[in-house]
């Protein structure tokens, strides 16, 4: 197939002799990858992206748009608070013709070869990464040669994306500023895994918060959990059975904030009489607790929105590498936070 004068495609041969195979072997990987090994497979994808080889002769320079397709990966689909970010990506990329693909990345073991395969062979333009993490291994010099990439959500500099996000940082201290306003001093923190660079942000609030207040950060107070109900309540049992129990809680999530809660009921405490608790997040849930939660709202349709805006952009050539679009969050505050009952030592 014909291809732009300046550079000649990649052929199948160039691949072949890159990973020290045939022809016949790079074909079998690519079309029926379970009739190779691991190890050639492997080889053989790394020769790919190293060659920049895409089948019909589809290079980074060829006339983008062919599939019309985006991939976007979810760190994890049961999680509520992906859905709203998935529809902003979605509705926006309807808009211009293209389809979006969804895929998993909490059962990554399994799709590893599937999203790597959708990669190399050119079958999306596009991906939208909802998490901190590749769903498959590629250097920074293999990443030159994949399809565009955008970062939602998530915020990790050394990835050189262009990235959509909130101030994670600045939120959390406000969300920990509230309750200390209302006069609590025995904050604890249910954090998320300590991988998520967002994570890392929100943590760094609650200590900064505590700190400007004078106040010492107790390590027992904080506790990880991985964004599920039953981390809430797991975290929730633990900073209960303290000697000096917490009296108010900042969460990296409101899905943890609502399994602490649940815990903290069963457990004969009153939110928020004796228990203030803030989330974070804002899903459609939060509203609809008892008591409503005070959270902190993140604009999840539009983080989807632009994220796929910034795609789009790069798929019609323009440059917006490293572009950060950082959006506006607010804390609303809701039943689930009172001031504190009478003066904590």
């Amino acid at each position: 197939m014909e291809q732009n004068q300046q550079q000649p495609a990649a052929t199948m041969k160039d691949v072949a002799e890159k990973a020290g195979v045939s022809t016949a072997t790079v074909s079998r990987a690519l079309m029926n990858p379970e009739k190779v090994s691991a190890a050639t497979r492997q080889k053989v994808e790394q020769a790919v992206i190293a060659v920049g080889y895409a089948p019909h002769g589809l290079t980074r320079n060829a006339r983008r748009g062919e599939t019309q397709t985006i991939l976007v990966i979810v760190p994890d689909i049961c999680d509520p608070f992906f859905s709203e970010i998935i529809r902003g990506v979605e509705v926006t990329a309807a808009q211009e013709g293209y389809l979006v693909l969804i895929g998993d990345c909490a059962h990554q073991n399994q799709q590893e070869k599937t999203f790597m395969n959708l990669m190399v062979t050119r079958q999306i333009d596009g991906m939208v990464l909802l998490g901190s993490q590749l769903p498959f291994d590629a250097s920074l010099e293999e990443q030159r040669n994949l399809p565009p990439m955008v970062m939602a959500n998530e915020f990790a500099p050394e990835m050189s994306l262009p990235t959509v996000h909130i101030d994670n940082l600045t939120a959390a201290f406000e969300a920990v500023n509230h309750l200390l306003q209302l006069g609590h001093k025995q904050i604890a923190c249910i954090a998320g895994p300590e991988t998520m660079p967002l994570c890392q942000y929100r943590l760094q609030g609650y200590v900064q918060a505590m700190r400007r207040s004078g106040l010492t950060v107790d390590p027992t107070y904080i506790v990880r959990g991985d964004f599920t109900f039953e981390a809430g309540v797991a975290a929730m049992n633990r900073l209960l059975a303290l000697p000096q129990p917490p009296r108010a809680l900042f969460c990296h999530s409101d899905i943890m904030a609502l399994g602490a809660i649940n815990q903290a009921k069963r457990m004969g405490l009153r939110v928020p009489e004796d228990l203030s608790v803030v989330g974070f997040d804002d899903i459609e849930l939060s509203r609809y607790c008892e008591p409503p939660l005070t959270t902190v709202t993140q604009p999840r349709y539009q983080i989807g929105r632009e994220a796929m805006l910034l795609l789009l952009a790069e798929l019609q050539g323009k440059r917006v590498n490293n572009g950060s679009r950082l959006l506006d969050a607010e804390l609303a505050i809701r039943g689930s936070t009172a001031p504190s009952k009478k003066r904590e030592k």
